[in-house]
């Protein structure tokens, strides 16, 4: 059984990408429920009118990340907005990063080279909803890499959170780094999810989903956005 940790951001767009994220979150949600896997958010920032900035969750079960890791990638929407009130169709986008989540021997994680920070949790439009300090932000001080979690009124399950989402990050750069030092480059592939490409056009008005690293076209998008990933992901994984 393998776990993954998606981390889903919204992009060009506002509003509108912060909704298109939310989308997202709820169709891998309900496609992992079709395959039995657990879902676990671990932290997550949401808009004033009801979608997602940023959410981190994890995913466990057979063959996870396997089936998961083609999503990785920029996804770009092209629908009316909600808020439009001129029947505009507008485009946005929403990046999205799979990582591994590694064994917890494989990486380690010297507590002197951490920098805690401990916040209000925040809720839409950045008010404060928790009287305590039970957010955390998680500084790895030689790499870089900032994470934080205020899932729960509960500052310990909130670090060992952000201690996840950290340990996954790392591991993603060290396999990156061992990847480049074979190849000479960065691997011109599916698969490589590097949040700059442009993995995938949802286009509502004319009911049709684009991939283009396959260059092939899907259609019946609401019943994809429920939940129903698989034949996306068997052409994916086939090609």
């Amino acid at each position: 059984m393998s776990s993954i940790i998606i981390e889903i951001r919204a992009g060009a767009g506002g509003e509108e990408a912060a909704l298109f994220a939310q989308d997202l979150f709820k169709m891998y949600s309900k496609y992992a429920e079709t395959q039995d896997w657990q879902t676990r958010v671990l932290d997550s920032n949401q808009s004033e009118i009801g979608g997602i900035k940023q959410i981190t969750f994890e995913i466990k079960g057979n063959n996870a990340f396997s089936k998961m890791k083609y999503e990785g990638g920029v996804h770009r929407v092209q629908r009316i907005p909600k808020t439009e009130k001129a029947d505009r169709i507008h485009t946005s986008t929403v990046s999205v990063a799979v990582l591994e989540k590694p064994e917890t021997t494989a990486i380690k994680i010297n507590q002197s080279d951490l920098k805690m920070d401990f916040f209000k949790s925040s809720g839409p439009g950045g008010q404060n909803v928790n009287k305590r300090q039970t957010a955390i932000r998680l500084t790895h001080k030689p790499s870089g890499i900032v994470v934080t979690s205020q899932t729960t009124r509960n500052l310990e399950e909130n670090k060992k959170a952000a201690m996840e989402i950290l340990k996954a990050r790392l591991f993603e750069r060290e396999r990156k780094e061992i990847e480049n030092k074979i190849s000479g480059e960065r691997r011109e592939q599916i698969g490589n999810a590097d949040r700059s490409e442009k993995i995938r056009t949802y286009n509502f008005p004319q009911d049709r989903i684009t991939d283009h690293r396959i260059n092939k076209k899907f259609h019946n998008i609401e019943k994809i956005m429920s939940g129903n990933l698989k034949p996306i992901i068997k052409a994916l994984t086939s090609n």
